[in-house]
């Protein structure tokens, strides 16, 4: 849950699970969220650690994705253990008037 506590690693997120399996070249995700190289390498590395991400080479480029698997592991222990373990729906949003 630390990886994503941070606004800058949450957006890569939200980017990367948007893009699918296929991911995305770093450069394209610091471009489109106007994120700096080394800062973005800092924020990469740490969702790597983290296991939500992973890297794979492809020729000059590094292609960023998330690990769906993982992902879907936290999401899955986080419904079975909210509410102290009792079953609970998520309320649903009321939508805000413009």
């Amino acid at each position: 849950m630390g990886a994503l506590a941070h606004d800058s690693r949450l957006a890569i997120f939200r980017l990367l699970v948007q893009a699918g399996p296929e991911g995305l070249p770093a450069g394209s995700i610091g471009e489109k969220l106007g994120l700096p190289p080394a800062t973005l390498s800092f924020h990469l590395a740490h969702l790597a650690r983290s296991g939500l991400a992973s890297s794979r080479q492809d020729g000059r480029f590094v292609i960023y994705s998330v690990d769906f698997q993982n992902m879907n592991g936290l999401v899955e222990f986080l419904t079975e253990n909210c509410c102290g373990g009792k079953s609970c729906t998520p309320a649903r949003r009321l939508r805000r008037s413009a």
